[in-house]
């Protein structure tokens, strides 16, 4: 089987190389750089499956490397490192166009489990599926290609949107707890967990407001509830 390519970025000398280290023992093809310029001009000539940028790094920082690559792919799960103290950094990378986010000092192992859920929900986005157009009021969702189409307007959703969009297509005219949500999309339910899922649904919020007739109501104290005709 083809290794997993990661682009890893982070300027702590210590950190990098035992952080490198363990991911190469677990099979994945590492390439690390250690600033944000280096990082995207690397990025720009070869293909990677999953990026892991640290927000602090010198000559680009994190969330702007993570915005130059967004202009250029919607699908590759970004994963941000952020410092415990620095909290709001990890919402603000979410809005960015982050997928999810590690708080230093983190375990190797809980990274890599990160790693792991990612690339096989993006194996599992790219198998063969019947459902190659889902109709959602006027748009057309199109989960292979994370694409949601409204007449001549085509937007690439990221991997994390795509797939809780999917899930409240799932459930539509349903109330969906917010524990069920996060423990099926990102693995677990806590605060920071639940901050970020609200950041992606006010994402799909924006996306399918041209659709009056769809909506994504908050219902306190439980969850959503996926309203379309």
């Amino acid at each position: 089987m083809k290794k997993a390519k990661l682009l890893y970025a982070e300027d702590d000398e210590t950190l990098s190389f035992i952080t490198k280290d363990h991911l190469e023992l677990q099979g994945y093809d590492v390439h690390h750089s250690v600033n944000g310029a280096d990082a995207f001009e690397a990025y720009k000539k070869d293909k990677f499956d999953l990026c892991i940028f640290d927000v602090m790094l010198p000559e680009m920082d994190g969330f702007t490397l993570a915005e130059n690559i967004r202009r250029r792919d919607q699908q590759i799960p970004i994963l941000f490192l952020t410092a415990k103290s620095l909290k709001e950094d990890r919402i603000h990378g979410l809005k960015l166009g982050g997928d999810d986010y590690l708080t230093k000092p983190f375990s190797i192992e809980e990274l890599i489990l990160k790693i792991e859920i990612f690339l096989r929900r993006s194996r599992v986005f790219e198998a063969p599926s019947q459902e190659q157009e889902i109709i959602i009021g006027n748009y057309r969702y199109l989960p292979l290609e994370y694409q949601l189409i409204k007449e001549s307007n085509v937007r690439v959703l990221t991997q994390r949107e795509s797939e809780l969009l999917d899930f409240l297509v799932k459930h539509k005219n349903k109330v969906i707890k917010r524990s069920v949500i996060l423990e099926n999309l990102w693995g677990e339910d806590d605060y920071f967990m639940g901050r970020s899922l609200d950041v992606f649904i006010s994402r799909l919020r924006k996306y399918l407001s041209d659709d009056p007739a769809i909506k994504i109501d908050n219902i306190h104290g439980i969850g959503f509830k996926f309203i379309c005709p």
